[in-house]
Parts: structure tokens; C-alpha cells; sequence
């Protein structure tokens, strides 16, 4: 108890005493870019003379508390020029600040000494920032620029498959991952069926991946957070860009409502493949009849009241809808599934140390497969739906600490795979529509603060809660599985309670000015849970929650790593080391289908078992220069052991992979090119594949091996791309001082020309059987063959801006 006692000792001493010595006074405000007005989320803040400070949370707010005299205060932001102001610290100050592009300076400028070291300096670990900017300069599938295919260059995030836009964090499944859209729940973040992702980047301000040490006011999950914000739009002039791409086109139009305090941004995207396929089919072609789209809408609106109070209200809608009607048969499917979410956020300044948000969020996720001939129709639709009310505190009581807390309560309703079927008037009995109802909540404290100049320690504790409520039917069964009797609990009642404590702590030790250790430990619960019948993630998953039968998802990970900067911080090194046990996992039991669970329990057709991972992640990545961009190496290892699959032996995860690599870099040529490329490699996913087979009563039956036994070839490839942008700006003699400085044309355009698959690699996605010969004369083969999808796939995007 020593030790513990001592550490308890220092952290006192370290928030008490500074005040006692010395009177101490604060400088706070926001930090913003000159040309937009918009916060800037992460810059830099720091006093010059002591080399610490802080960064601006996610609306552009800082505070920094430090001992009475005279300093400078210094803000960075990469991409932008430094900014300087001298204070006088013998009150309280609140200091507003605008920074400018490095893009618009004259030539004759020099930025120096831009404070870039967060990599070495922070607690943070398996934290990655990814700058949109840089995202639209890499190559684009089908001309189509996605943040979740570039999330997948990263170590420890793998792909789902080819072309897929799911991933998995570090072992963990598709939905251990918390994304979020300005702070709203994004349950299914693809589009046609998982090849593109749900965000448009044009709409996208910052994108934040976190997916080791966990701080404690994220939860819920147990794999990642991949937080994304969008755009507030610009607070000074109106702007629209857009582009037109070979499969879809998009638009954006953002401007003041009030200038300098109010603003709105508006972002659309639509899918043509519809149209554009329409004549090239022909009657007798298999695909006659049949349409696919998918659309997008972001929006956003903002308003300053004061420097104390701001409001936020963003929503985000999206649909796909895939349809095919044949009229000579009178066949027709329609299959729309889609999200949509809503925030509404409050930001006050209680005063210069304390800040506030508070947020009222709004996320659902629909799903519908519909089916008619003749007078016969059917439906198999799920959802999830989310009422959630948030409460985040930041505290600044000194330059050592950064304290938040908060709570977060959420009402869930869940609608789990239903049916309904009827023929003419009659309708038939599928058990009627089930709706699965639950309250969850936490409440957290957390602190991020420096014990010595060397240690640093994020700490905090999350508690959490989940309540299942009626109404709710527990069928009982006897031993034939037969429905013998049934427990109903009424509106409200408590079906199941979980609660669970969730600790947090990541630290980092200096070793020098340049490098660092760091490690962490979280705990987390997870109490919502995907049943996949699919090694993708697809629109018929299904997302049920903890009941008397399905227990809480629990894990616990572990976290260490070396990080190290060179050359005045252009390249950033890190090596990270993790392991991560998981329990109560669900999966579907053998041969059970989503619809197994109309007209019984909803989570009959489940089983469960726990797994584990564990792997090291090698990262070197060059963030400034003409030439940008990293590379990631991953080893991993991911098990699953479940009793009731593969005969409860353990076996390989689908997603397992020992070994992925990824190269990204970026090249400004010169003013009007910028050229990028990709390669990865990862080793193939696993498969379950038949060992023997039987020809029975003349029908072949497959007698399978070990559960994701076999491997497929190998995934690897290669994209490029280069982008050719009109003169950005012009040279002019300013009137008032009569120096030559640069401005910007009103009107912007560039073409983006994207090759993916550059060498025609013929990935595989699927593998099936097919039979040759005759069983009767001895030539009966089995032969496996692979399903590839995507050759070298040329595309072009036009885009623009004024």
C-alpha cells in the first residue's frame, strides 16, 4: 500500500500546493480559422516561456491556469501560420484567436517553431488524427473518397473484405466499434452493401480513431471509437463545392445566416448507377428490372449567443434502396435500409476553468426486405432506435490538470428480426411484431494530469448501467424445444439489470525531448450486441441487447509502447504492443438464420463464447513536406472459443490475420499536381471449407473441417492516383499597403484521376464448388473455385468550388 499511498500524495501536492505558493491567473478562449471563423479542434496552445500548455477541445475552446508574470502564448496548428501574442498575467484573461492558412501567405514568410510533439508528449496511445485534406489526396474507389477505407491503412485496423468498407479494431468485431457522427450513434456506416461508407468528406470537419486506452468518457464498446465532426460552415462567406464522379456527384453549400455568428452548411451526394446502366440492359439480361442508388444528406446550423453559449444543431440522413421488379412474372423485391440521426448540442462557459456540453441526440437504423408474386407478399425488417441525452464537463484548475466528467443515459428500442406474410386478405400468424426495450447509463470522472515533468497519467473511472424493461414474453420450452409456458413483464418492468465498473488509466514517461514510453488499461462493458451471419458486415444484421440470456460483452486490454519524433518532429515513430481477452461474444449457432428467431425467443438462435487477441503495430509516418504519408505494419493473432462451435475447440477468428501491411504517401509535385498511392498486403481470411464428401441417395453431402480451418491466397494490391487543381491564386499590390500578396480565385476546380488495382490482382472473396463429370464412371470432381470482384478499376471525379 506504500506506493499507492505515495502516488496519492504526489498527485495532491501537484494540484494543491501551486496554488498555495503563488497566485495564479488564467488566460481562456477560442481558437479559430481566420478565413472561416470555424473552431479548431486540437490546435496548439502553449505558454512559450515553460514550453507547456494545452489543446483545444472539440469547439475550439482552451484554458490554461498558470503562476502570475509576463509570457507569450503560443498557437499551432499544422497547415497554419504560428501565432503570437504577449499577456500580462495578473488577472484573468480571455483571449479569442484567429489563425491563417500557410496557404495564403506570401512567399516571403517564414513559420518556425510550431510545437508538434503530441505523438511523445500526450497519454495518448492507439490515438490517430487523420486530416480530410490528405484523405481526398490518396487514391478513390470508383472516384468516391472514403474515410473508412482510409481508416483501414492504419495498423491494428483491418478490412473486411475486398472493396468493403467494414473493419475491425484489434481483434474486436464490427460491432465493437463506437462511431460516431457529431457525437450521434452510427449503426451501420455503408452503403451498397458495404463498399462505400455513409460519410461524405466534404461534409467532414475531423476524424479521431481511438483504438487503445480508451479514456473514460467514451464506452459502450469494446474495440474502438471512431469519432467524426462534421462541418459547422463558413461564418464569413457563402461557398459551394461539389464534384461529379463516374458513379455518383455530390454538393455543398455553406455561408453565414449571421455573419460572424451564425452559419449552416448543407452537403448532398447521390448515386446514378441506376441511371446510367438503365439502357445498356436488355430485356433478356438477368439484371432487367433490377435498380440500385443510394443518397446522402448532412446539415448542419450554428449560433453564437455569446462568448458563453453557442448552439449546434446537425442531422444526418441516408438511404440505399436496391429494387427489382420483373412484370412478366409479377415478381418484386424492394430492400431500403438507411440511418438517420439528429444533435442538438449546447456549449457553456460556466467561467474561464469550467466548460460545458450538453447534447440531445436522435439515431436510427431501419432495414426492410420486402418480396411480392401475384397476391402473395412478405417482409422481414430490423432496427435499432436511440433517444440519448449527454452531459460533458471540462474543469481546468492548473496547467498540470485537465479534469472532465459527465453522464450519458440512452433509451433503446430494439426491433429484431420480424416478419410478416399474407396472401390476398389473409394475413398469416408470424407472431406479431417484437419490439425489445432498454435503458443505459454512466456516469465518469476523469483526470489528465502531469506527476512530474517526466510522468504523466490520464486515470478515470466510468460506471455503467443497462436495464432491459417490458413489455416483454420469455417463452419457456421443454426438451424437445417445444413453447410450454410464458413470462410476460409489463410496460416498464425490469426484465434484467447489468451494472459495471469500467477503470481507465494511460501514462507516458519522457525518456528525452524526442521520446517517450507510454502504457494503458482499460476495462470496458459492451451491452449491445450484432448477430452476423456474414464475414462482412451486411444491412441484415441484426442488433439485439442484453437480456436474461445474452450476458454483457466484457473486455480487457493492455497496452505498451515506445513512441519517438525526428528531425524537429517531421516523422513520428511509434511501436505498440497489445493483448485483449473478450467475454460473452455472440455468434449465430450452427445453421441458424436471423428469421429463426419470428414467432420465439429473439436470441434462440445465438451462442456465446469469449476469445482473445494480441499483437505488436509498427508505425512511421512523415507529416510534413511536399512528400507526406506512412507506414503500418501489423502481426496479430485473434482466437475464438465457443462450446457449441467447432466442438468447442478454439479456431481462428474470421477476421485473424498475422500479418498486414500498408504504404500510403502523398507527393506535391508543384502547385497544380499532387500525385498519391497506396499498396497493401495482408495475409488471406479464414474459411471453413468441406474435407469430405458423401454421395448419398444421389445428392452430395459435404462433410466439413474445422471452423475457419483453411485459408484463402493472400490480399494484396495496389492503387494510385493524381489530381491536377487550377491556379488556387493570384498576385495583386495590396491598395492600403502596397505589397504583392497572394489571394484566391473565387472560382476552384481540379480533376482527381484514381486507378485502383493498378497491377489486376484478382483478389478472392469468396470461394464455392462446382462438379465436372459423371459420379457413375469414376470422372466425378469437386472443384473449388474463386469469386474476385474487382479488376483495375480506372475512375475520374471533376471537382469544384467557389
Amino acid at each position: 500500500m506504500r506506493p499507492f499511498k505515495t502516488l496519492l500524495l504526489l498527485c495532491f501536492m501537484a494540484l494543491v500546493l501551486p496554488s498555495i505558493a503563488q497566485n495564479n491567473y488564467t488566460v481562456s478562449g477560442y481558437v479559430k480559422d481566420e478565413l472561416t471563423g470555424e473552431g479548431m479542434i486540437g490546435a496548439n496552445v502553449y505558454i512559450k516561456e515553460l514550453l507547456k500548455g494545452t489543446s483545444t477541445n472539440p469547439y475550439g475552446f482552451y484554458s490554461i491556469t498558470v503562476a502570475e508574470g509576463n509570457y507569450t502564448l503560443v498557437v499551432s496548428y499544422l497547415g497554419y501560420q504560428d501565432y503570437e501574442f504577449p499577456i500580462e498575467l495578473t488577472q484573468d484573461i480571455r483571449h479569442n484567436m484567429g489563425l491563417k492558412s500557410k496557404a495564403i501567405l506570401t512567399k516571403e514568410v517564414e513559420i518556425t517553431g510550431e510545437r508538434t510533439d503530441r505523438n511523445t508528449e500526450s497519454t495518448d496511445m492507439g490515438r490517430v488524427e487523420l486530416e480530410v485534406e490528405k484523405i481526398k489526396a490518396l487514391p478513390a474507389f470508383l472516384g468516391e473518397v472514403d474515410i473508412l477505407k482510409t481508416i483501414q491503412f492504419l495498423p491494428g485496423v483491418q478490412s473486411a473484405g475486398e472493396g468493403n468498407s467494414g473493419f475491425y479494431v484489434r481483434g474486436g468485431g464490427p460491432d465493437q466499434n463506437l462511431i460516431l457522427l457529431d457525437e450521434a450513434v452510427v449503426y451501420n456506416a455503408s452503403h451498397l452493401f458495404g463498399f462505400f461508407s455513409v460519410f461524405n468528406a466534404d461534409a467532414v470537419k475531423n476524424i479521431e480513431l481511438i483504438k487503445g486506452g480508451m479514456p473514460a468518457n467514451y464506452g459502450g464498446r469494446l474495440a474502438s471509437v471512431l469519432n467524426i465532426s462534421m462541418n459547422d460552415g463558413n461564418y464569413r462567406d457563402y461557398k459551394v463545392d461539389g464534384g461529379i464522379g463516374l458513379i455518383s456527384s455530390r454538393a455543398t453549400v455553406q455561408g453565414p445566416i449571421k455573419k460572424d455568428t451564425s452559419s449552416f452548411i448543407i452537403s448532398g451526394r447521390r448515386t446514378y448507377i441506376d441511371v446510367l446502366m438503365k439502357p445498356f440492359i436488355n430485356k433478356e439480361s438477368a439484371f432487367n428490372g433490377s435498380g440500385y442508388y443510394f443518397y446522402d444528406l448532412n446539415a448542419k446550423f450554428n449560433y453564437r449567443i455569446s462568448d458563453k453559449d453557442r448552439l449546434f444543431l446537425s442531422g444526418y440522413f441516408g438511404r440505399d434502396k436496391f429494387s427489382f421488379n420483373n412484370e412478366d412474372s409479377g415478381f418484386r423485391i424492394d430492400i431500403p435500409w438507411g440511418n438517420a440521426t439528429g444533435s442538438l448540442r449546447w456549449n457553456h462557459l460556466f467561467n474561464d476553468k469550467l466548460f460545458m456540453n450538453t447534447t440531445a441526440i436522435y439515431s436510427d437504423y431501419r432495414f426492410e426486405f420486402a418480396a411480392e408474386q401475384s397476391q402473395f407478399e412478405f417482409r422481414l425488417f430490423s432496427g435499432i432506435k436511440d433517444w440519448n441525452l449527454k452531459s460533458d464537463f471540462s474543469y481546468f484548475p492548473n496547467i498540470r490538470h485537465n479534469i472532465k466528467f459527465g453522464y450519458n443515459y440512452t433509451y433503446h428500442t430494439f426491433i429484431p428480426s420480424n416478419a410478416t406474410a399474407r396472401s390476398g386478405e389473409v394475413e398469416f400468424d408470424t407472431g406479431g411484431i417484437k419490439k425489445l426495450y432498454a435503458n443505459e447509463g454512466a456516469v465518469y470522472v476523469m483526470d489528465n494530469f502531469d506527476i512530474t515533468d517526466q510522468l504523466k497519467i490520464n486515470a478515470g473511472m466510468r460506471f455503467s448501467l443497462f436495464n432491459q424493461i417490458g413489455p416483454f414474453d420469455r417463452f419457456i420450452k421443454d426438451g424437445f424445444d417445444h413453447i410450454v409456458d410464458t413470462i410476460s413483464y409489463g410496460r416498464a418492468e425490469t426484465v434484467e439489470t447489468y451494472t459495471g465498473w469500467e477503470p481507465r488509466i494511460s501514462l507516458r514517461y519522457k525518456l528525452n525531448t524526442t521520446s517517450s514510453v507510454k502504457a494503458a488499461y482499460t476495462q470496458n462493458y459492451q451491452y449491445i450486441h450484432l448477430a452476423s451471419i456474414s464475414s462482412v458486415s451486411l444491412p441484415t444484421d441484426v442488433w439485439l441487447p442484453s437480456t436474461d440470456v445474452v450476458q454483457p460483452q466484457y473486455g480487457v486490454q493492455y497496452n505498451i509502447g515506445y513512441f519517438r519524433n525526428f528531425k524537429d518532429d517531421t516523422y513520428e515513430t511509434s511501436v505498440e504492443l497489445y493483448y485483449k481477452e473478450m467475454d460473452n461474444l455472440v455468434e449465430y449457432a450452427e445453421g441458424a438464420q436471423p428469421e429463426d428467431g419470428v414467432n420465439d425467443n429473439v436470441d434462440a438462435p445465438l451462442t456465446f463464447g469469449d476469445g482473445y487477441s494480441y499483437g505488436a503495430e509498427f508505425f512511421f509516418k512523415k507529416r510534413t513536406g511536399k512528400t507526406t504519408g506512412w507506414i503500418g505494419y501489423t502481426w496479430s493473432k485473434t482466437m475464438r472459443t465457443f462450446e457449441f462451435l467447432n466442438g468447442g475447440e478454439e479456431f481462428a477468428a474470421k477476421y485473424d490475420r498475422r500479418h498486414d501491411l500498408s504504404i500510403v504517401a502523398t507527393h506535391e509535385f508543384n502547385e497544380n499536381w499532387t500525385f498519391g498511392g497506396a499498396f497493401v498486403y495482408a495475409t488471406g481470411n479464414t474459411i471453413t471449407l468441406p474435407v469430405a464428401r458423401y454421395f448419398i441417395e444421389g445428392q452430395i453431402v459435404n462433410e466439413y473441417g474445422a471452423r475457419n480451418g483453411f485459408r484463402m491466397s493472400p490480399y494484396h494490391r495496389a492503387d494510385i492516383s493524381a489530381t491536377y487543381s487550377k491556379q488556387k491564386f493570384k498576385t495583386r499590390i495590396n491598395p492600403d499597403t502596397g505589397e504583392e500578396e497572394k489571394v484566391a480565385k473565387r472560382l476552384q476546380s481540379s480533376w482527381s484521376f484514381a486507378v485502383y488495382n493498378l497491377y489486376n490482382r484478382a483478389n478472392p472473396y469468396f470461394i464455392y464448388f462446382d462438379n465436372n463429370g459423371d459420379f457413375f464412371n469414376n470422372s466425378f470432381q469437386v472443384v473449388a473455385k474463386q469469386v474476385s470482384l474487382f479488376p483495375v478499376l480506372p475512375s475520374v471525379t471533376w471537382n469544384f468550388s467557389f
